[in-house]
């Protein structure tokens, strides 16, 4: 079985032996630190007696199956035609649209139906963004095989969907850019992969791109695994090179098929069935939940062992010490795009389970007699909180359903049950809640999501989670990294430094004329940082970022420089008040908008806030001009909701409402002004 590393500085890769890999590998603790850094870190220039081939890289049809997950459970016996894989990447490097090229030639829908782009993002605010938000499932049949598909998440907020799904599954697709390489999800995604001891298999996308660089990113990637201390077996993983938009895939760079077929051939051989009990007494994990207005609570999960049946009793087991009972009413298991009813699922499917009203995610449903929970389902921690209260500002009930306290902790509270990443606490007043969740992003779609449902109410700005060790103050530390064109190098740098972030690496991307900077920088720096990048590269710089460590505390950070302009009254803006006061800055508001006192209303150009008259009207009198005055306005600034949260102050809150998303100055801080 060969192994490919290639060489950064030039193309051609150099295959060694596996013997002799792993007798270097096993050695590197007793090996000098030059070995090493030749060895794992930098170029490799080691002249030994390893065996140089011109195949291409890494298009050997052989492939392992790490056993590491398995060893414990050798009494198991292994189910065959079943495969369950996650999809996971960085976000935007391909996954959802390789999920629809599967489907489409695996003959899910018949030649004449139409089917919109990105067919996993089902629900709106995911075809808005572009995103992927919630983990879905779907199945294919290739041959005589079923293979579960579950397409995930690629934003890092949303790392605690990727962490729940793996535990459904035996191998991941590890989708990356050919251009781009291995990002911080990447990491995150592939660093959980490997925990679980899941088989992967490397799927360079994008390769049809004029500037891919398949040698590089197939390096970067096998570093990568040798940095998450993967095993031998899992460092010698398959590459399959593919373009997901053209639905093409194939063994080599230069020798695509016409269409998926080795990818499909490649998670048959190298993906291992799932390892069931199936004398066993009956246990399934509750990884997913969702809701059906007519089945109610419908949960979601891989069977581990026994056989499930419709209408069969059940035990449902938090711990040993908890558990209650309940039935089956309906069975579902995924048969191409849709849900389909069955009566009896066996060990090793993944199923959707209907009846039982009170279960959560991470409970187990067991046998009624002799059932065992399963170990629970760990998240990582959150590392930033908003607080959130009820609407105060003059405006209220305009435009909302829900308006009370109740109505928003019985939503928040709600939102547990599905979102295992997210924390809510009740706050100092009755009335406020402590939303913590693993980044602003993550937050704000549960926002987004309330205030399409009809909810109004207010947000703080965002705070970081801080820790403390030893009577020491820790902050948290994310990786961040930008993608900016070579002429705004420096005014990143700039920026990224005021913001006590440290250039850890710089390297260009070739032809074309990008440069990646990767920055170990505190959470604090990160908040209002993305408006501000944009604005200094006028709209060219990409930034990825995820949660690194806790660190020491770094020192003042200073997010805005300039005050906020304030509405001095209650009343609607005219367009001669408005005529004088943009000279003052920015506006966020044009005539006939109806302003309340306090509300923010415009970006001032000095620091410090500053109030104004925005609803003064011009004095009516006898006396009879030749001309008006015309009167020219400045186009309004439209902030959107992530906008907003990203401007707002300490002392400052933003205003969620159905169809208007306002900023005010707190009303319980009061501050001088201008």
């Amino acid at each position: 079985m060969d192994m490919a590393i290639g060489a950064r500085p030039t193309s051609r890769p150099i295959l060694l032996s596996s013997t002799n890999f792993n007798s270097v590998k096993r050695s590197s603790t007793n090996a000098p630190s030059w070995l090493k850094r030749q060895f794992f870190g930098g170029p490799l220039s080691i002249k030994a007696n390893f065996k140089i081939l011109t195949t291409p890289l890494r298009n050997s049809v052989k492939c392992s199956v790490s056993e590491a997950a398995t060893e414990k459970k050798l009494q198991l016996v292994r189910r065959e035609g079943i495969r369950n894989i996650a999809i996971v990447a960085h976000v935007d490097h391909g996954k959802t649209t390789l999920v629809d090229a599967m489907l489409k030639q695996s003959k899910v829908f018949r030649d004449n139906q139409f089917m919109q782009e990105r067919i996993m993002d089902s629900n709106d605010l995911e075809r808005e963004r572009g995103i992927t938000i919630l983990s879905k499932n779907t199945s294919i049949t290739y041959k005589d095989t079923k293979i579960n598909i579950i397409d995930t998440p690629g934003h890092s907020d949303f790392g605690g969907e990727v962490e729940r799904i793996l535990n459904m599954v035996e191998g991941v697709l590890l989708v990356v850019d050919s251009v781009e390489g291995p990002m911080p999800q990447t990491r995150f995604v592939l660093k959980k992969a490997l925990e679980f001891g899941h088989s992967v298999i490397v799927v360079i996308n994008k390769i049809d791109r004029p500037s891919a660089r398949p040698d590089f990113v197939i390096n970067s990637t096998f570093e990568l695994f040798i940095e998450l201390n993967a095993t031998d077996e899992q460092c010698d993983f398959q590459v399959i090179y593919a373009s997901g938009l053209k639905g093409q895939a194939g063994l080599s760079p230069e020798n695509l098929s016409d269409d998926l077929g080795p990818l499909f051939e490649t998670i048959v051989r190298c993906i291992p069935g799932p390892q069931i009990a199936k004398d066993g007494s009956l246990q399934m994990l509750a990884t997913n939940i969702e809701y059906d207005e007519h089945k109610g609570r419908i949960a979601i999960g891989r069977l581990h062992a026994g056989m499930l049946r419709k209408g069969m009793d059940v035990r449902i087991c938090t711990s040993e010490d908890q558990c209650r009972f309940g039935r089956v009413s309906e069975l579902f298991v995924y048969e191409k795009f849709f849900r389909v009813p069955t009566e009896l699922v066996e060990a090793g499917d993944i199923c959707a389970v209907c009846g039982i009203d009170d279960i959560q995610i991470g409970e187990t449903i067991a046998d009624k007699a002799t059932g065992k929970p399963l170990p629970s389902i760990k998240v990582e921690e959150p590392t930033v909180r908003m607080a959130f209260s009820i609407n105060v500002s003059p405006f209220v009930g305009r435009e909302g359903k829900y308006v009370t306290s109740r109505n928003l902790r019985d939503r928040l509270y709600r939102e547990l049950e599905r979102n295992l990443a997210m924390k809510v606490e009740d706050g100092e007043t009755s009335d406020t809640f402590i939303v913590s969740g693993r980044g602003t992003l993550h937050i704000t779609i549960l926002i987004e999501n309330m205030r399409r449902e009809g909810y109004e109410f207010m947000v703080g700005p965002p705070k970081v989670i801080n820790k403390t060790v030893n009577d020491k103050l820790l902050e948290p530390f994310e990786i961040a990294i930008v993608e900016v064109p070579e002429e705004y190098v420096g005014p990143v740098v700039e920026l990224l430094g005021r913001r006590r972030g440290h250039m850890i690496d710089m390297q260009g991307t070739g032809s074309e004329g990008t440069t990646f900077m990767k920055y170990k920088i505190p959470t604090r720096g990160l908040l209002g940082l993305r408006n501000s990048i944009l604005t200094v590269t006028r709209g060219t710089a990409v930034l990825n970022t995820i949660f690194d460590e806790y660190g020491s505390w770094a020192g003042d950070i200073s997010t805005r420089d300039l005050g906020s302009l304030v509405a001095f009254e209650d009343g609607t803006s005219t367009s001669y008040a408005l005529a004088s006061s943009q000279d003052r800055g920015q506006m966020f508001i044009g005539p006939g908008v109806d302003v309340y006192k306090g509300q923010i209303i415009g970006i001032h150009q000095r620091p410090g806030d500053l109030s104004l008259n925005v609803c003064k009207k011009k004095a009516a009198t006898n006396i009879r001009s030749n001309k008006d005055q015309t009167v020219v306005l400045d186009s309004p600034m439209e902030y959107s909701l992530d906008d907003c949260i990203e401007y707002i102050q300490e002392d400052e809150l933003v205003e969620v409402t159905p169809l208007s998303i306002r900023m005010c100055k707190n009303p319980k801080m009061t501050k001088k002004s201008r």
